[in-house]
């Protein structure tokens, strides 16, 4: 016979676990967006210190923070927005002339296709109308509705810093104060190192994006440059937006020039998957490359697009916990235990036999009196 016995606070604890388990689930994108914030909180929060230093106030040094942020956003959105929207105002009015190009350049390696007529029965006003422009509107209003709502937490957990962090450390027992802080400070750099790997990544693809296409004389080079920077944060589309548009550009020209495109920035996307990804999120986390490739890898197979943005910030928060595990495993190890003597009784008050006599001021002896001694008596 086989015999459970289960106790009611391990059905409590088990069913609290699967409802945990159930509300992150349910409400991963709005975690997402929450985690997203704190990133964001920690990589601004030094230049709004730094302000407040120089005497500035915390909600205007907060608000010159941001508005710096949202201005370089929208300078560069306004750099390369334009240059999109005629860049596809010339696949639209140009599309059969390039139908006919690609099937000439096909037909010399023996492929032919007839892609003109294709090109020709493409009815763009359904492509943007009707359904498909519902959805894409929608999908617009989230992500904006996302980023305002990333922007407002960020300034709110600017603001009130101070508080969140008077409110975390009422948890702390006493006497870890110390512990608590170095924590939180290793969390920052994590963070920091965090953003310094994406700035590094962004800049790398941005400047060889526009060595390319500079030299291969590709209209709008510096506003696909830019593009290729803003992508690069989001794996594996980022990677097809930063190709597309530049190979769209570069076939206006010929057929020739946008496959050389294509085959240099799809060259350079798996030497920065591959080579640089790992080495610089490597040094700016702390991480050994394979544990970045790793993290990047299990991230996308779990989550996708949101666990490959979360993978690596993740991975570093995972190796803070570690360290700060086996610094303590340390020190409690390196803590002497108290010695006791192997035959010392357990009391040894206990065992002292009653003093008999006290000495006297004169400094004679007086016996001590008891109720069967004859003095007693």
């Amino acid at each position: 016979m086989l015999r459970i016995e289960v106790s009611y606070r391990a059905v409590i604890a088990a069913v609290l676990t699967v409802a945990a388990l159930f509300a992150v689930v349910r409400l991963w994108p709005v975690i997402l967006l929450i985690v997203t914030a704190f990133i964001f909180m920690a990589a601004l929060l030094p230049y709004v210190e730094w302000l407040v230093r120089h005497r500035v106030r915390r909600t205007v040094a907060v608000l010159l923070v941001a508005l710096a942020v949202i201005g370089i956003i929208a300078g560069l959105s306004a750099l390369v927005v334009p240059a999109m929207i005629d860049e596809f105002q010339n696949i639209r009015d140009n599309l059969p002339d390039h139908a006919r190009r690609l099937e000439e350049f096909l037909r010399n390696f023996g492929v032919d296709v007839d892609l003109q007529t294709r090109a020709r029965n493409v009815d763009w006003g359904e492509l943007i109308s009707g359904r498909a422009a519902i959805n894409y509107g929608q999908r617009a209003f989230q992500v904006i509705f996302s980023i305002v709502t990333i922007i407002v937490i960020t300034v709110y957990l600017l603001i009130d810093t101070p508080r969140l962090s008077r409110f975390v450390y009422q948890f702390v027992p006493p006497g870890q104060e110390p512990e608590m802080g170095r924590i939180l400070e290793s969390l920052k750099q994590v963070v920091g190192g965090y953003i310094r790997g994406q700035v590094i990544t962004s800049l790398a693809i941005t400047v060889y994006t526009l060595v390319v296409l500079l030299a291969l004389g590709v209209p709008n080079a510096l506003a696909f440059a830019v593009l290729a920077g803003f992508v690069d944060i989001v794996p594996v589309v980022g990677a097809l937006l930063a190709v597309i548009g530049p190979a769209a550009a570069a076939f206006e020209i010929s057929v020739t020039r946008s496959l050389i495109v294509i085959g240099l920035l799809a060259a350079y996307q798996q030497f920065e998957d591959r080579v640089l990804v790992p080495r610089v999120y490597g040094s700016t986390l702390n991480l050994p490359p394979l544990i970045v490739l790793i993290a990047v890898l299990v991230g996308g197979e779990l989550f996708g697009i949101p666990g490959v943005l979360l993978a690596l910030p993740a991975a570093a928060v995972g190796r803070v916990a570690l360290d700060y595990a086996l610094e303590r495993r340390k020190t409690l190890a390196a803590t002497p235990a108290p010695e006791d003597e192997a035959f010392a009784p357990d009391d040894p008050a206990a065992t002292q036999p009653p003093r008999a006599a006290t000495v006297s001021a004169s400094g004679g002896a007086a016996a001590a009196s008891s109720p069967t001694s004859p003095a007693a008596e």
